[in-house]
């Protein structure tokens, strides 16, 4: 099992920033994917990396203190959980964290992309949500 984990303290309170998050779509869609269809707790995303296109169907799911959490439903990995958490921070305002969990299906990834390309492509996917949840907080 691999896993990307990325924080950020956001200069805003814990309910704008949440706010932010719970528009789930826009949320997505923020962290550069080139396509997302939400339907109740179904995500369906669509993305390009390197030379591959990666679809995933994603479910939301309940974890304890998470604001937001999704498992992939189906898509190219073994498994895959994403779970965001706030907590606060003072007079600096709210720290996000994001965690994602992943063991890779080698049959369905192959030479195309390996858990090296998937932690940076992650690790971007994260930093660009934590910028859109900084300019929402504007």
């Amino acid at each position: 099992m691999e896993s990307v984990t990325v924080s950020r303290t956001i200069a805003a309170p814990r309910e704008v920033v949440q706010s932010a998050m719970e528009d789930v779509e826009t949320f997505m869609l923020a962290a550069g994917f080139d396509d997302v269809t939400v339907e109740g707790d179904r995500i369906d995303l669509e993305n390009r990396v390197g030379i591959a296109t990666i679809e995933l169907t994603l479910e939301r799911v309940d974890v304890q203190d998470a604001v937001l959490a999704y498992e992939q439903r189906d898509g190219i990995f073994e498994s895959m959980r994403t779970v965001y958490r706030l907590s606060d921070a003072g007079e600096a305002g709210t720290t996000v964290e994001a965690t994602t969990d992943f063991a890779l299906d080698v049959a369905l990834v192959g030479d195309l992309l390996d858990s090296t390309v998937i932690r940076r492509q992650r690790r971007k996917e994260l930093e660009a949500q934590f910028d859109y949840l900084e300019s929402a907080a504007d």
